[in-house]
């Protein structure tokens, strides 16, 4: 018997050595890896007489997305571009001798940046051009997405068998009222304002005349924003261009490039030998030398011996659903948010900061709690707001925390107003033999049941939070943008408008990008040049690599191509977005949940 627990306690040893020793040389290979990694960029070099590559299939996020342990080992050019490395990019290329040009490829796949940062990023393409150097543009399969970008270039080249797609804009909404009839699924709905149209995928199995109205004319102003890049970029009038999306549509390379939109049609190894002689390269099957956007940033970081400034500017990142709680990575949290809004005031050294906003709302009281330490942050230090493709509804009552807001004209703002989705389960349970009864000490003590709909008291009880928080949030309006409440009141209704619109009724004070923004921070805040900027929420390359990963935060590199994918894509997304409703008084200042442009 000694002899078996000796054996079993020199098993145990054994084991719990190898486990050790397992440990140390996998965290030994993975810190390897890490300083292999962190070191490829530092090491990279960019030759002379080189094309700055800029993948037009590249989502454009505001801030760094999220990445899994195995993405961190990507090269950069597999990975999600963010505004600030692209216009960066452009503004040290311009300057650069090594940069001879901008190769726009869009042979990769389509677009789904957001318009609203599109035209930031085409503004950038333009200042680039003014420098004098040339910038080509090739795809296969030209999106509008991508041709908005394209059309700046000084030569825009399809492929012979290729196509151009400029048909308009659609809007499509999902209704799931009459699947919840069939499945036994009840909805009861509270809002105020008539255009507050996120609760009428539940209700309705179309659009209402209000939100119908709202959409058009939001589609109008983002589509003339469009038209009139484009009618610029390629000396066309608006007119021409709307009477060849109304006739044709869709255009095959040879179309197009009659009626003035492409102005040469060519393969992928006739693009090379074309940008070859733009940087003197002629070698025979020698391609010519290239940067991707995100190496050169990176390479441009390493390099540059910047100037160390005890003055920052910090730029804070909210994009996202708003939640009350810590929230996930890839929304707004009330508490992380408000302890970064914290620390950003009570750091000295941050002379101001500029909130980039991209968000549709969510919960009322997680964005009434951030808009509260914003406007204690705004009596210490100046607090500037730049709108990314969306900052409506709880984004826009965030907003108010800003002295001056700056947007895009196909910026996706306003939505003032207040809804709550109260569903039930009850005919569901039924119709598959589950029943409910139970004992209550109150009237309403069943508010949050959902085992059966809402009595005509209880829907009033939640009838008097929305009115009440939907006051609130017009007397928020009126005070922030010194405008009477009764016009507020006319304004809101939940309604939607374009950043170009928000302008002229007071919602907004300027059009801008991000980098508008910050030299506004930067000048009320009487820095002059001496002043770094300071990007957060930061993460320490640990936290980046493996708390992500634990907590089953991912990012999906590639985006299907299949439209059934898309669309399934697109529903899930919808249904993760009614998930995260955890408003305490169940009361939502949101966009519709799938509010989508195609």
């Amino acid at each position: 018997m000694r002899q078996l627990f000796k054996q079993i306690f020199a098993t145990l040893i054994g084991s719990f050595l190898g486990l050790v020793l397992f440990s140390i040389i996998g965290t030994g290979s993975l810190f390897v890896l890490l300083l292999i990694a962190g070191n490829r960029t530092q090491d990279a070099q960019i030759s002379s007489d080189s094309i700055l590559v800029f993948d037009l299939s590249k989502p454009i996020q505001d801030n760094t997305p999220t990445l899994t342990i195995a993405e961190t080992f990507l090269e950069d050019e597999a990975r999600t571009l963010t505004v600030k490395t692209v216009l960066n990019s452009l503004e040290k290329a311009k300057t650069d001798d090594k940069i001879k040009g901008v190769l726009l490829d869009g042979s990769n796949g389509s677009n789904q940046t957001g318009y609203a940062v599109l035209k930031e990023v085409r503004q950038g393409l333009a200042e680039f051009q003014e420098s004098g150097k040339e910038i080509i543009a090739y795809d296969v399969n030209f999106s509008e997405r991508e041709y908005y970008l394209a059309s700046v270039a000084d030569q825009v080249i399809l492929n012979p068998l290729g196509n151009l797609e400029i048909n308009g804009l659609r809007s499509e909404q999902t209704f799931f009222a009459g699947a919840f009839d069939q499945y036994g699924i009840g909805v009861q709905v509270i809002r105020v304002g008539k255009y507050k149209s996120a609760i009428e995928p539940f209700t309705r199995q179309d659009l209402s005349e209000e939100n119908r109205e709202q959409t058009t004319a939001l589609l109008a102003d983002i589509w003339d924003e469009f038209l009139t890049g484009v009618g610029e970029g390629r000396e066309i009038s608006v007119d021409a261009l709307q009477n060849v999306v109304d006739e044709r549509g869709f255009l095959l390379a040879t179309e197009a490039q009659e009626l003035g939109l492409v102005d040469e049609l060519a393969y992928e190894d006739e693009i090379r030998e074309k940008v070859k002689g733009l940087v003197g390269t002629g070698e025979e099957n020698e391609s010519f030398p290239n940067v991707s956007i995100s190496r050169y940033n990176q390479v441009q970081k390493s390099n540059t011996d910047q100037e160390v400034s005890e003055n920052k500017i910090a730029v804070l990142y909210a994009q996202g659903n708003i939640v009350t709680g810590e929230g996930a990575l890839d929304n707004i949290g009330s508490d992380r948010a408000i302890k970064e809004i914290k620390k950003l005031r009570e750091d000295d050294n941050v002379k101001a900061i500029v909130l980039r906003i991209n968000s549709p709302g969510g919960s009322a009281t997680a964005s009434d709690i951030i808009l509260r330490e914003l406007q204690l942050t705004r009596e210490q230090k100046p607090v500037i707001i730049s709108m990314g493709n969306v900052a409506a509804s709880g984004g826009y009552w965030i907003a108010l925390g800003g002295s001056r807001i700056f947007a895009q004209p196909n910026t996706v703002t306003g939505s003032i107003g207040v809804f709550g989705v109260l569903p039930n389960i009850q005919e569901l349970g039924n119709n598959n033999g589950i029943t409910w009864d139970s004992v209550a000490t109150g009237e309403l003590a069943g508010l949050n049941t959902i085992s059966r709909p809402k009595t005509e008291q209880e829907l009033a009880v939640y009838q008097g939070t929305v009115n009440e928080i939907y006051d609130r949030f017009l007397t928020k309006v009126s005070e922030a943008r010194n405008l009477p409440k009764q016009r507020v009141e006319e304004i809101a209704q939940g309604r939607v408008w374009s950043g170009k619109d928000a302008q002229e009724i007071g919602l907004v004070d300027e059009m801008g990008g991000l980098e508008s923004a910050i030299a506004h921070a930067a000048k009320i805040a009487e820095l002059g040049e001496d002043w770094q900027l300071q990007e957060y929420p930061k993460t320490n390359p640990f936290e980046e690599r493996f708390l992500k990963q634990f907590i089953g935060e991912t990012f999906q590199s590639h985006k299907s191509e299949n439209i059934a994918d898309q669309r399934l894509e697109k529903l899930r997304n919808a249904w993760e977005d009614f998930r995260l409703l955890n408003d305490p008084n169940q009361t939502y200042a949101r966009l519709p949940f799938e509010f989508w442009l195609d």
